[in-house]
């Protein structure tokens, strides 16, 4: 049994009043009892909504299974079936493609175009992993994976392996930052000369193709020099150290190269993670919490020795080429995905003793924290624009995105927040929503952030919606599925339609075989040259990897060719 305590009418478990009262809420300028009056009132009033918008999604889906059963037997009629599914309501009328109209966005959401992490919110050391994952090495992310092609090899360094990813990385280089009649593999010296960089080869001077690539850089001990390049907006980082031992063995002393990798990272309270009750659910808010406040650490032991984690800094400085400072984002933007409509949960129960959504609670909660950030002397950090991000998942079409927009106009009245403050990124990954996106953009198009297609939970519904049809394709089969294929065209097509080119991102799904670097690295520039600004991936070395493909890959372009094209793929 929880140990529960009254709040305004609620009966909340103690451990998560205590939290909220003790840990979230001081700082904030809020009192505890409005606050609670606000929550209970908006958990009151929107929970009934909650369920009867599932008694919907329960009413349409038995529609669905007589239909397919009464049609046992028979060939497939799909113009009867569209008839059907639009007389009872599932397809919804589409009015002209809308231009969604958000507050300004940061521009990792709006302009940059990159790799997106998601990970486990309860999991603190994957959580600052994640936050911290916007730079790493690229030298490390070759060299300890199979996308050389070859596995990594167990036991000390080898040399051989260093320069086959030495080579790797500069072929990188001449494709996406190319020299002017020279290789960067004949590159014996970099430097830097009054703010401009200084290129030798044995032969003579050389310089970039296109010199407004140099971006910056910065120096470090004596010896070493960073130097900041600029690819399709993302900043790559060639790392000079002589002493060091890749550097001993480089003609330029290049020891790493460094790339600017998840842009992004959604901290996850639902798919990735187990939260049954108030506990795992604090658990959960108190890392997003101290993320938000940038004060989250973990201790832990890795080979025998103690390590503790914390969040790196918020931003690097550099020195900016042709003169000046240039601050650049040393974290990752942080976005957290809220549980969908179907969970409820132990933690608060209303006044006739009765769960709660558990959407609802996350909303709330998860808002509550960012106003840490919002709050904070001096602006924001996480987002500097002012917003707080939270990802959406498995929403039935239209009427449930209106409803999370209602929800977050409550939330920010009781924590007194402007309007579309709370940014909603759409999950396109159930059949209704998919056939419906135009409508869904629409309701929340004050709010978008993102729309995202899914793999798998956008087939598990499929295969959910349609069981009384009789056998799926198996799982291997749907990847080239023409219905499948055409939900991928037709997502990237309605936000392209919609405006969201330039305002908020165009997601894929996940890479889920975090061991298979090599394949990865063949198959996942598709998401890019699909015209998504952002694509999952499930690690940070992951990350490192997939932002190669948005150096070749210039997203914007890409929409605006794919916009010129209309669309590709229809409903039917």
């Amino acid at each position: 049994m929880e140990d529960r305590v009254e709040r305004a009418g609620l009966r909340v478990a103690r451990v998560l009043a205590d939290f909220i009262e003790t840990a979230a809420l001081p700082a904030t300028g809020l009192a505890a009892r409005p606050f609670w009056e606000g929550f209970s009132a908006l958990l009151h009033d929107l929970a009934p909504r909650n369920r009867a918008l599932l008694a919907r999604r329960a009413q349409l889906q038995g529609r669905i299974d007589d239909w397919h059963i009464a049609h046992t037997g028979e060939p497939h009629d799909a113009e009867d079936y569209h008839t059907f599914l639009t007389e009872i309501g599932y397809l919804l009328p589409e009015g002209p493609a809308c231009t969604i109209d958000p507050p300004p966005a940061d521009p990792e959401i709006a302009a940059l175009a990159g790799p997106q992490l998601v990970v486990p919110i309860t999991n603190a050391r994957f959580a600052l992993n994640a936050a911290n994952a916007r730079w790493g090495s690229l030298y490390d992310a070759l060299y300890g994976t199979d996308a050389p092609g070859t596995p990594p090899p167990a036991g000390p360094y080898d040399p051989a392996r260093g320069q086959r990813v030495a080579a790797w990385a500069r072929a990188h280089l001449d494709a996406t930052a190319p020299l002017a009649g020279a290789s960067w593999s004949d590159v014996t010296d970099l430097s830097v000369a009054d703010g401009a960089l200084s290129i030798l080869t044995p032969d003579a001077a050389a310089a970039l193709a296109d010199p407004a690539q140099f971006a910056g850089w910065r120096a470090g001990p004596p010896g070493t020099l960073c130097l900041l390049l600029r690819v399709n907006a993302l900043l790559v980082e060639i790392v000079i150290d002589r002493a060091s031992v890749p550097g001993r063995a480089d003609p330029a002393g290049i020891a790493d190269i460094r790339v600017e990798a998840a842009l992004s990272a959604i901290m996850d309270c639902e798919d990735s993670v187990a939260c049954v009750d108030a506990a795992d659910k604090v658990a959960a808010y108190a890392n997003w919490l101290g993320l938000m406040q940038g004060t989250l650490t973990e201790t832990f032991v890795k080979h025998g020795v103690t390590m503790t984690r914390h969040l790196a800094p918020a931003t690097l400085a550099y020195h900016r080429a042709g003169g000046g400072t240039l601050a650049i984002r040393g974290r990752a933007l942080m976005l957290v995905r809220n549980v969908g409509l179907l969970m409820t949960t132990p933690a608060i129960l209303d006044r006739d003793g009765a769960e709660l959504p558990e959407g609802l609670m996350d909303a709330m909660v998860t808002a509550l924290c960012a106003l840490h950030d919002l709050g904070r002397p001096g602006g924001p950090v996480n987002s500097p624009a002012g917003a707080i991000y939270v990802v959406k998942p498995k929403l039935h079409g239209p009427e449930e995105t209106a409803f999370a927009v209602q929800t977050f106009d409550r939330v920010e009245a009781v924590l007194g927040l402007p309007p579309n403050t709370i940014r909603i990124g759409l999950m396109d990954e159930e059949r209704r929503t998919s056939a419906n996106l135009t409508e869904c953009i629409r309701a929340a198009r004050a709010r978008l952030c993102f729309i995202n297609t899914g793999f798998l939970d956008r087939t598990g519904d499929e295969i959910h919606t349609s069981m009384e049809a009789g056998p799926l394709l198996p799982k291997g089969e749907m990847t080239s599925a023409t219905w499948l294929l055409a939900y991928e065209d037709r997502n990237v097509d309605a936000g392209l339609a919609c405006g969201l080119a330039g305002r908020a991102q165009i997601g894929k799904g996940m890479w889920a075989a975090p061991d298979r670097m090599a394949d990865m690295l063949a198959r996942k520039i598709a998401h890019p040259m699909a015209g998504a600004s952002c694509a999952w991936v499930p690690s940070p070395t992951a990350a490192v990897l997939h932002a190669t493909h948005y150096h070749r890959v210039d997203v914007a372009a890409r929409q605006a060719a794919l916009a010129g094209q209309g669309p590709r793929a229809g409903l039917d």
